[in-house]
């Protein structure tokens, strides 16, 4: 018997542009993997996620910049082509925060956890966390929110350099600004070229002290709230290796046992009365021994497969299991457990290839669904290959980031605006593996 319910259905909902996000991918597999029809509302060009067998539909995601209407309209369409009741699942900030929004006109269309109004955009939104930290005494590096050029270049004064600069809404970047959501500066002088930029930002600049990366410094904890408050189906790691290194999202994450941050994360739920999947994001100053709260994500992170258990369970299939009244399994960790993202580690990924451990996984291949890792490499390189140029005139070796988070991209859907059915007729239920 199936751990999860084949007969309901999951819809992901990707709002954000990034073919190369790896998450989205997770998620695809760990549903479909249990029988479960899975369809994902994200862009489909460029992308490895069409290609695994375990997807039963793409769609075309909400036009950039869309408001909650045109969201719900999307989300109405997918609906209707699904044709029974699902679980939605955002798999960004922009969808958590939308899906929030929309939480009453969805709920006879999808399955929800019940969270309380207005909390997912709360969370997210880097200036009202950085209040919810001072309000509940949590650890949160010191954060100015200046008014003004001038009270900017003051604050990196306070400060001190280097500092964090972030936007509070980082959703709202538009594409091809050039803004990206953090960057670290080294003068007042940068803070007062940053904040002239608040208007097209479209939300507010922060400025934060920085804590230095390191070894074991970077942290973070994944779980799934269910309708009691109970967490389930995640666990604390840390990462191992960051890209951008210091800075930027897991790309080798290593699952490690932390009861500060397990008994942290279960105190923000019972507090806030937080409801669904979240992923928090903590550094550790080795100066005082305290665990930094830095974000608090309203929806799965990337690298949730890191924590799928001995039974199976990850925080989607929590999700899943709660919504669709399904007892959910004891725990049974698997500390030790590491993720690589190829296209980010490639050496570390090569180790794992070259000599497989069930305790390891990979974010993009996978012996039973070895297309979207075959895609992920041609796709990537042609993307490399694309930047090079660009990046060898300036002479430095930017970061190198998704295409999807810079610039619109086409659709690649039918002449009837909806994505082709990728799964196909011709795939059989038996072809399937199943590690439920």
């Amino acid at each position: 018997m199936s751990l999860l319910d084949p007969r309901v259905p999951a819809v992901l909902l990707r709002i954000d542009r990034n073919p190369f996000h790896h998450g989205t991918l997770g998620a695809v597999r760990s549903l479909g993997r249990c029988g479960v029809e899975v369809h994902a509302v994200a862009e489909s060009a460029g992308s490895p996620v069409p290609h695994s067998r375990f997807l039963h539909r793409m769609h075309p995601p909400p036009h950039p910049g869309a408001l909650l209407p045109d969201i719900a309209a999307t989300l109405r369409r997918v609906a209707a082509r699904v044709g029974r009741p699902a679980v939605l699942i955002p798999m960004d900030d922009a969808g958590a925060i939308a899906v929030s929004g929309l939480y009453r006109e969805l709920t006879d269309l999808f399955l929800l956890p019940g969270q309380p109004g207005g909390l997912a955009e709360r969370v997210a939104d880097k200036a009202e966390l950085a209040e919810v930290c001072r309000a509940l005494d949590i650890p949160h590096p010191v954060t100015l929110v200046p008014q003004s050029p001038a009270q900017a270049a003051a604050a990196v004064w306070q400060l001190g350099l280097p500092v964090v600069a972030k936007w509070s809404r980082p959703w709202l970047l538009p594409p091809g600004s050039g803004l990206r959501s953090t960057v670290l500066l080294k003068s007042a002088l940068e803070a007062e070229a940053l904040y002239r930029r608040v208007g097209e930002a479209g939300s507010p600049l922060l400025l934060q002290a920085y804590l230095p990366p390191g070894p074991r410094r970077d942290w973070f904890f994944h779980g799934y709230a269910d309708r009691s408050g109970t967490v389930h189906g995640g666990g604390s790691g840390w990462k191992h290796r960051a890209w951008p290194p210091g800075a930027g999202l897991t790309a080798v994450g290593r699952w490690l046992p932390n009861p500060h941050l397990q008994s942290a994360a279960e105190d923000l739920v019972r507090v806030l009365g937080y409801r669904g999947i979240l992923d928090l994001d903590f550094r550790l100053d080795p100066a005082t021994g305290t665990y930094h709260l830095l974000d608090f994500n309203p929806r799965p992170g990337a690298q949730f497969r890191l924590f799928a258990d001995g039974t199976g369970l990850d925080v989607v299939r929590a999700l899943h299991l709660d919504l669709t009244h399904r007892p959910l399994p004891d725990p049974a960790p698997l500390p030790g457990r590491t993720f690589v993202v190829e296209n980010y580690a490639p050496l570390a990924a090569l180790r794992t290839l070259t000599a497989p451990d069930p305790r390891h996984e990979l974010a993009w291949y996978a012996s039973d669904d070895r297309a979207p890792g075959l895609a992920m490499a041609t796709l990537w390189c042609r993307h490399v290959a694309h930047r090079l140029p660009g990046l060898l005139r300036r002479g430095g070796a930017a970061p190198v980031r998704a295409p999807g988070l810079l610039a619109r991209q086409p659709n690649g859907t039918g002449p009837d605006g909806t994505a082709p059915d990728i799964a196909g007729t011709a795939r059989r239920d038996d072809e399937k593996a199943s590690s439920c």
